[in-house]
Formats: structure tokens, sequence, C-alpha cells
């Protein structure tokens, strides 16, 4: 097969059986495993070279801004996933977060500041890739003013001061730089009760003034209204800190597109045309935001995105890139389905996934990839390969009955089965498909 157009992520010869078995179970459940993603990405060459561009331009003071958009199931959060991956490859710190009804760009009831304290508390490095790494990047922001200190003979709070004065200059920058100096204080006191107040407060998890007043001496907390502008401030943070920047990834955006009124609908479209503007116009340095979103949630005109005439003009997408013409160079980037190509690879990436990298263990040949495939075709059609995700459950559970039962000829299986897809159907409507990408379109082998 001609796979010139396809650039796997090399993976280890051998497979760790923990890395190893924690994939394959997300893989079967229809969701995206939070590591062990160079195991089964393939193709999407010219995204990926998008996003390195993208963590490029971030790691030197721009900004960057991407719509994944496609059909559930497509592979909008494996691609979200990745590109978190290679940006904490290159030394950028990312934060990630789902929206639902309970977390919002835009909201008066909490929801905004729901949807901050979800993204700080999933705050990644490549050293924290789990999340969880607030507390690693302050203190790795302390170091910075300690090493500071020691080379210019001052002191550790005079150093720290000095290096939170671009915060200050920020909207809400004075209050976030004064917590800082706080945690720093306690830390030095051994107060770690006063730590977790400040890391509190920076998860934005006060709702209350008084609350953060007395706990830290601070009349301001990070509400609804100034969820996007303490991004900003977190984003110069952590470059002070030694990393090159902050990409903020949001998914299921579909969530805007669900919405029932069309006020709160049009204030979060508001939002997005904010964080649009900024980048545009690099009024935002050392960040990026990426979504992922339906097709509904962009295109539809009288509830997606393009129903907001101001997103509708920023957003179009190139009018010459059609009949196979692409341009990847715009925000909004479609996730095209994979080629049959990719899906032969990816077949023996999942082959190789399973076997834990010993090729001795592999429990079907290379000619099982295509007869797999010829199968699903002609039970489903060719609108099954469109779902990657369908794609790769369908043959991790064929691998599974394989395992399980030594010496069951695969060839025989694969004549006894019928698939039962259970994703949304095609050109339906996108809000009784809830929970996108993470947990639903899934399909499977009925024996």
């Amino acid at each position: 097969m001609n796979a010139s157009n396809v650039v796997p992520i090399a993976a280890a010869d051998t497979i760790k059986a923990p890395e190893r078995d924690a994939v394959i179970q997300a893989l079967r459940s229809g969701v995206v495993p939070r590591t062990g993603l160079r195991h089964v990405q393939v193709g999407r060459s010219g995204e990926v070279g998008q996003v390195i561009a993208d963590v490029a331009r971030i790691a030197s003071g721009g900004s960057a801004i991407r719509f994944a958009i496609g059909e559930y199931g497509a592979g909008k959060t494996f691609f979200l996933s990745l590109a978190r991956s290679i940006a904490m490859e290159r030394k950028l710190v990312v934060v990630h977060a789902d929206l639902s009804p309970d977390r919002r760009l835009h909201a008066t009831g909490g929801h905004a500041r729901a949807l901050y304290a979800e993204l700080m508390r999933n705050m990644a490095t490549r050293a924290r890739p789990g999340g969880g790494a607030l507390g690693n990047v302050i203190e790795r922001f302390i170091e910075e003013a300690k090493k500071h200190a020691e080379a210019t003979g001052t002191s550790v709070e005079a150093a720290i001061r000095e290096r939170l004065g671009p915060i200050q200059d920020l909207v809400s920058g004075y209050d976030f730089a004064t917590v800082i100096q706080r945690y720093w204080s306690a830390a030095e006191n051994g107060d770690d009760a006063a730590k977790a107040a400040a890391l509190r407060w920076v998860r934005g998890e006060y709702a209350l003034k008084t609350e953060a007043r007395e706990a830290l001496g601070v009349r301001t907390i990070i509400d609804d209204s100034s969820v996007l502008d303490y991004l900003k401030v977190m984003a110069k943070f952590v470059q002070l800190a030694g990393f090159g920047g902050l990409l903020v990834v949001l998914d299921e955006m579909v969530n805007v597109f669900k919405m029932v009124h069309s006020q709160g609908r049009n204030a979060n479209y508001e939002q997005i045309l904010g964080i649009v503007n900024d980048v545009l116009q690099n009024a935002a340095g050392g960040i990026g935001f990426y979504f992922g979103g339906t097709p509904e949630f962009l295109m539809d005109g009288r509830r997606g995105m393009y129903s907001y005439e101001a997103l509708r003009s920023r957003l179009h997408e190139n009018n010459f890139a059609r009949n196979g013409l692409i341009d990847l160079t715009g925000p909004v980037l479609r996730l095209q389905a994979l080629t049959r190509e990719e899906l032969f690879i990816l077949l023996g990436n999942l082959r190789k996934l399973f076997a834990g990298g010993d090729p001795a263990r592999h429990l079907v040949p290379d000619e099982a990839f295509t007869a797999f495939m010829d199968h699903c075709e002609k039970r489903i059609g060719e609108a099954y390969f469109r779902t990657p995700r369908n794609t790769i459950k369908a043959f991790l559970d064929l691998l599974a009955v394989l395992d399980q039962n030594p010496g069951l000829d695969w060839r025989v299986l694969l004549g006894s089965v019928e698939i039962a897809p259970d994703a949304p159907p095609a050109g339906g409507d996108a809000t009784d498909a809830v929970g996108g990408d993470g947990d639903d379109g899934m399909a499977g082998f009925k024996l």
C-alpha cells in the first residue's frame, strides 16, 4: 500500500504492560487515553505540522487559535490530545477542560469560574502530563526568582517582586502577583494553610470575596467576568517561570450550540469573538486556544457560530480550498476521514500495541487488515470508516476475542459477526448526541 502521505509517530519496540493495558482499556471504551498516543497516531501530517508551527509561534511570544471541526467519532478529542502532547514536549504549559452545562465561557452563576477552575486543576507540563501541575509551576517560578536573586545579590523577596512586575501591568494582574508573593511567604514560614489558600485562589476556587480577604488579604477573586483576563495573566506567569507559554484546550464546544436561550448562547459567542480578535490582532502574547466542536457548532445558521455574523466573517473558510484542495493555515481545521492506506497502518499499530510491541505475539497477519476493512465496508458501508473511534474499538474487540480463544481462526470470526454501530445517524441533530467525542458513537462486535 502507498502510505507516503502518512506520518506515524514512532513507538518504542517494547511497550510496557501498564501503559499497554491503560491505552487499550481507554480505546475499547471509546475514550482517548491520557498517555501512549504515539502508539496509535497515524495520518493528519498536515494538521500536526500546523500544531508544531502554532506551538513555535506561542513560544516566540505570539498567539494562535484553532477550531478542530469534525463529526462525532472523527477524532477531535484525539487530535486535541495530540496537540497537548506536542505542546508539552516543546515546554509549553497546557490546560484543558470540556465544556458542559455547568462549565461555560460566559455565565453569571459561577459557570465560567467553574470552567477556569477545571482548567487549572488539569494544568499539565512535560514533567506532570497527567495534570495537577499548578503548584509545580509556581514553585518553578520561585526557584527562577531565587536564581535571579543569587545572581544579582538581591533578596528573594525583591527578586520575586521584580519578576512579577510585568504581571502587575496586566488587567487583573495586581492581585495575582500579590497572591504569588503570599504563597512564597507562606512557604518560607512553613504556613501550609496559607499556601493552600493561595493555591485555592489561583485555581479560582473562592466564591466569596470575604473569604479571600480573610485568608490572603486580597479584595478580589477570579469570577465569571474575569476568566479570560486571568488566562492571559497565567500565560505571562508561566513564561516568567521558564516555560514557553500557555495552550488552552477546550473540547465539547457543541455544548454552546446546545444552549436553549439565545441570549446566553450569544454571550458565549461574544467571548469566543473576543478571543479570536485578541489572537488575530496578536493582542495576547504567549497563549494559544484550541477548540473542538462539530460541524453544527460551526456552521449552523440559527444556533452555531455562523449565526453570529462577526464570527462568521472571521472564521469563514477559504473559498478556493475546494474539490480536494486544502488550506490548513486558517483558524478552522476540518478533520478529514482517514484514507484506506492510513487505516491500514492504524490497524498495524493497534496489532503492535495489543502484542506489547512483540512481533511474535501478533494475533493476525497483515492480510487480516484488508479483510477486516472489507468486512466492515460490506456490512456497514464506507461511512463506517469516517469515524476512527469505531474502527479502533471494533478491531481491538476482534483481537480481544482471538487472544482469549486460542486456536480460533480470525477468518472464521470475521465471517460470523455483525458490527453494531451505535453512533448518532448521519445528519442527525447534534443535540441528541450528549457527551461528544468522549463517550458516544461507539461500535462493537456482536457475536
